[in-house]
């Protein structure tokens, strides 16, 4: 006999799981079906973003940025170091660890809001009277009803051609996470975001990176100027950075992969490594879905066809996160989640796209929301620009990190803040008040005015406010 539910969601992840307690935080009867297993074969919930992304690549950059602080750094504030080393199966079951407590914790809030969790892979069987039936194939196979069914399934790494994952010496995001020794060359196809952010983890514990983009420019979704400032430190560092090449044959050894390419001159190359990271970016996961059998509408790259509100064309069909238009960001995701339960709710959930912060937790870290300078040139808005160097920052000399500089653009008439972008240390929090400061339709000069704390990094937000209006005060 199947299992009746006002809300089924599908997937785990940021967007799954987050709409899954808010539905049953506004009484809902809940149900969340996830497959994702950890090493012992239990239940995983999170999706990519806590298993094989956001959170255990952080944990593998906090394990590399100490080793590269007691390396190289620790000696300028007079703290000397014998006998270092690294023990990268150590730092990689740290990251395990990490990984379980969020897997743990998603699983303690579904008893707390009182979610029922199945842990299979969901499909679509039909439509029935009142809603959808779901196949859940587990341990014990599953037979779900919901009224309200909520499609959350993610994404996965999109393959080169003719080199498929082994996750062995042709890694994606997973296998990259799961490198237990320092390999001595490591190349990266693509200049994604978990693939630079893994390629800086190895660097630093000395590993040659080689990254081949097929991009005449670093990082084209990023303002160019920033961009070039976190080449600049990036190269600077250490990282070999080769901007329009054409990847060729790739050739899988027992011991290493072989890439054919060809660089921006057109001169033929070849890059030996020992392991080759594939980031050219990702595709909406709807495999075994099941879409087919009650009609679900996908797009040609596979993704969920959704409206303004995340309607797919079923009713009572909605659909969030990486599976649908829009960036592949787990709080969008958790956002889009959160609106889809209040809206079945009858409440009016709310997404600002353009107030999406993004994050390249890189060293430096890279943090924009809105749009670029680039992008306003296009739509012909007429802008004002200030920047802000690190370099200036009282905070930033003492911590002895002072690469980067903030930038905010603002509308040359209304001075209503248009994007703000920053390369440098803790961008990443940064980025929060400017956030903010977008989603109430602040002014540069509103950010100019407020008292920042001295001394902090965040002056440098207050100071590229000032830039706008060319009256810096420490700079």
């Amino acid at each position: 006999m199947s299992k009746q539910f006002d809300v089924i969601v599908i997937g785990g992840g940021p967007g799954g799981y987050i709409a899954a307690i808010r539905a049953a935080q506004l009484g809902k009867n809940v149900a969340c079906v996830d497959e994702w297993k950890n090493a012992k074969g239990g239940p995983a919930p999170g999706g990519t973003c806590t298993n094989v992304g956001c959170i255990p690549s952080k944990a593998l950059l906090q394990s590399s940025e100490h080793f590269e602080q007691a390396s190289h750094h620790f000696a300028d504030h007079g703290i000397e170091v014998k006998g270092l080393s690294m023990d990268a199966a150590k730092m990689v079951a740290r990251k395990d660890a990490v990984v379980k407590q969020n897997n743990d914790g998603i699983l303690y809030l579904f008893k707390k809001n009182k979610v029922s969790f199945f842990h299979g892979r969901a499909s679509f069987v039909k439509a029935v009277d009142g809603g959808y039936e779901i196949k859940v194939a587990g341990a014990s196979d599953e037979t779900l009803v919901g009224q309200q069914i909520i499609v959350a399934t993610g994404s996965n790494a999109r393959a080169l051609p003719g080199a498929p994952f082994d996750e062995n010496l042709v890694l994606s995001n997973a296998g990259a996470l799961a490198v237990t020794s320092v390999p001595k060359k490591l190349g990266l196809i693509g200049s994604g975001v978990i693939g630079l952010e893994m390629g800086s983890v190895w660097r630093r514990l000395g590993a040659e990176v080689t990254i081949l983009e097929g991009l005449p420019d670093f990082l084209g979704a990023v303002d160019q100027q920033i961009a070039k400032e976190a080449q600049k430190a990036f190269v600077k560092q250490g990282l070999k950075i080769e901007l329009g090449v054409k990847v060729g044959e790739v050739k899988i050894g027992k011991k290493g992969v072989s890439v054919a390419w060809t660089n921006a001159k057109g001169e033929a190359q070849t890059l030996d490594v020992d392991k080759l990271i594939v980031s050219i970016g990702r595709v909406p996961n709807t495999i075994g879905l099941n879409a087919e059998a009650v009609g679900l509408q996908l797009d040609e790259r596979g993704a969920i066809v959704v409206d303004g509100d995340c309607k797919t064309n079923l009713p009572g069909v909605w659909a969030v996160g990486d599976v649908v238009r829009g960036p592949m960001l787990a709080h969008k995701a958790e956002e889009e989640g959160v609106a889809v339960a209040e809206r079945i709710a009858g409440q009016h959930g709310h997404v600002n796209f353009n107030t999406i912060p993004w994050v390249i937790y890189t060293s430096p870290e890279i943090a924009w929301v809105g749009r670029t300078e680039q992008q306003l040139k296009k739509d012909g808005v007429a802008y004002k620009a200030g920047t802000f160097p690190f370099l200036a920052n009282g905070r930033a000399r003492a911590l002895g990190d002072t690469t980067g500089m903030v930038k905010m653009l603002a509308d040359a008439t209304t001075d209503e803040i248009l994007g703000v972008h920053i390369v440098g240390p803790m961008a990443s929090e940064l980025i929060a008040e400017c956030v903010v400061a977008m989603e109430f339709r602040a002014s540069s000069e509103d950010i100019a005015r407020v008292c920042h704390a001295h001394p902090s990094l965040s002056e440098s937000t207050k100071e590229a406010a000032l830039a706008v209006d060319k009256r810096t005060l420490n700079f």
